[in-house]
């Protein structure tokens, strides 16, 4: 898997739809996504939260699989900001 692209916390962006998948074990926060991308709305962000560290591969290779765009990664304090826009 490539470098994720990290956003800075500024750059983040607005999420139509934020899961707080924290302290779940992969694939679990893999699993909230999906389940939560049916309620975005087409061209909308999800934000997933996360302390997994393997998640942001996980969700960019099966965005890529699935025809969503990766928007990538920002920091926070004990875990990660995924951001994922809705495509399909």
């Amino acid at each position: 898997m490539t470098d994720v692209l990290t956003i800075p916390e500024v750059d983040a962006p607005a999420a139509a739809k934020t899961v707080d998948a924290r302290g779940a074990a992969c694939p679990g926060p893999l699993l909230e996504a999906k389940k939560a991308m049916g309620g975005v709305p087409l061209g909308a962000v999800l934000e997933l939260w996360s302390s997994d560290s393997q998640t942001k591969n996980d969700v960019a290779a099966w965005s890529h699989k699935v025809g969503h765009e990766f928007l990538g990664v920002a920091g926070a304090e004990g875990y990660e900001r995924v951001f994922i826009r809705r495509a399909k």
